[in-house]
């Protein structure tokens, strides 16, 4: 399917389904389909973003990962008060990167439209970059110190991997690249390879345990995972945040997207998100068939210790203070890719942008 034929099904889909949402004040392209022509061909392993902003008090789970008409939509919710403000917008690693072009999809209002006005020209320069650079090296500090050591091994691996993980997003903002999620290990190699630093992903991947996992292991655990993943789909009931992720419509991208990477040799790229979701389908079972979780709970913990290295809770805080000790260098790569990007504009004399 070609990106805007999918970008189509998602307008219509915006048109018959969002617009009656409590609070519903427009909707938005988010993700790694920005910036893409419509005529780029979309794997059967991605998904197109859609950003349904709301007013309503409280915002509920996103509907998550679906197919529409053909497409796989992945649609999640906005509170517009994350939105109000272009210069918070501008400041936002995870926010700023749709509004550099025109994403809009549906805006009664006009407030979308405003916002990409406000944000597009002030997008690429320098202080706004480092900002959003120091945003995403900010994540990384204060969900590492957020660890609980009360919490399951399943919770802790991803409280521990998630802000390891957002390193790579750290120099993907630095180089204007979109910080993607499931393909960011990829995604920062290709930055870093740009930049002549090929050696730094081997450091990010050893951050992560996994800088000399042999294919044929990562393999075998994504063979666990399959498993553990169609056993997970069927007995979910108690809503996470994360819950879209893993249903059968899903598959393709947290199942056959991770062995589509194994199969081009970037199996170590793979790993992140094979052990991440590994570990929220344990999040689900532990609510929802505690007997699954505990027969499935062996081949959980031998992915993670075969694919980053931690065979246990105690190894857990060693690695966070690892991470934490590399930042000072993380920042410095980072400085360098700013100094380098010929992406990177003066700092605009225009007034700042007022909250709208």
């Amino acid at each position: 399917m070609r990106v805007g034929t999918a970008r189509a099904t998602a307008r219509r889909w915006v048109a018959a389904h969002a617009r009656d949402l409590p609070g519903y004040r427009g909707a938005y392209f988010g993700g790694s389909t920005v910036g893409k022509p419509d005529d780029a061909e979309l794997a059967p392993s991605s998904d197109v973003d859609v950003m349904v902003v709301t007013e309503a008090d409280e915002v509920p789970v996103k509907p998550g990962k679906f197919r529409h008409e053909g497409a796989l939509l992945e649609i999640s919710l906005v509170p517009w008060d994350e939105l109000r403000d272009p210069a918070a917008v501008l400041s936002s690693y995870h926010l700023a990167g749709a509004f550099r072009t025109d994403t809009v999809i549906d805006d009664p209002s006009g407030a979308l439209r405003a916002l990409h006005t406000a944000v597009a020209p002030r997008f690429a320069e320098r202080k706004r970059v480092r900002s959003r650079c120091l945003d995403a090296r900010h994540r990384v500090e204060s969900r590492l110190a957020a660890h609980d050591p009360g919490a399951p091994f399943h919770e802790r691996v991803t409280a521990w991997m998630f802000p390891t993980g957002v390193t790579t997003h750290v120099l993907l903002v630095a180089a204007l690249r979109n910080p993607t999620i499931r393909l960011r290990y990829r995604a920062v190699r290709e930055v870093l390879e740009a930049y002549g630093r090929p050696e730094f992903h081997h450091e990010l991947l050893d951050l992560l345990g996994c800088a000399e996992v042999p294919a044929e292991v990562v393999r075998h655990h994504l063979g666990e995972l399959a498993r553990t993943f169609d056993a997970t789909v069927p007995v979910a009931r108690t809503p996470f945040f994360f819950s879209g992720d893993l249903t059968a419509g899903a598959r393709p991208v947290a199942v056959d997207g991770s062995r589509d990477l194994v199969e081009r040799g970037e199996h170590r790229e793979a790993v992140f998100w094979i052990v991440a979701t590994f570990a929220r389908c344990h999040t689900v079972l532990a609510a929802d068939a505690p007997a699954l979780h505990a027969e499935r709970l062996p081949a959980f913990r031998a992915a993670v210790a075969a694919l980053t290295g931690v065979t246990g809770p105690d190894d857990l805080p060693a690695r966070g203070e690892k991470v934490l000790r590399f930042l000072p260098r993380l920042w410095e790569t980072a400085e360098e890719i700013l100094a380098a990007n010929p992406g990177i504009t003066g700092d605009s004399a225009l007034p700042p942008p007022r909250p709208l």
